[in-house]
C-alpha cells in the first residue's frame, strides 16, 4: 500500500474531510488531494503535522522496514524521518 492510500484510511477512519486536513495541516486542499492520490509526496513538516493529526508513525507512511537498497535520496528520508522520531517523543 502506498502512503497516500495509508493517509486516506487512516482520515477515513477519524471521520474527517480532506478539507478538515488541509486546515489542520495547514496546506491547500488540492495539494493535499495529491498526496492522498499519490501524485505528489508531502514536505518533511507536512508529514509531520499528517502523523500528529492522524496519530500515524512514520516508519508506517515510508515502509522504512521494506528497503533492499538504500540510495542517496532513502538515506536522506532515513536521516530526516530519525530526526522528525527523535524530536516528537
Amino acid at each position: 500500500m502506498q502512503m497516500g492510500d495509508k493517509i486516506r484510511n487512516a482520515r477515513e477512519d477519524l471521520d474527517l474531510s480532506q478539507r478538515d486536513m488541509s486546515k489542520l495541516i495547514p496546506m491547500n486542499q488540492s495539494n493535499y488531494s495529491k498526496i492522498e492520490r499519490n501524485v505528489q509526496e508531502p514536505s518533511i513538516e507536512q508529514l509531520r503535522r499528517i502523523c500528529q493529526i492522524l496519530k500515524l508513525d512514520p516508519r508506517y507512511l515510508l515502509n522504512l522496514d521494506n528497503f533492499e537498497y538504500i540510495s542517496q535520496s532513502d538515506l536522506k528520508l532515513l536521516h530526516n524521518a530519525k530526526e522528525f522520531i527523535k524530536n516528537n517523543k
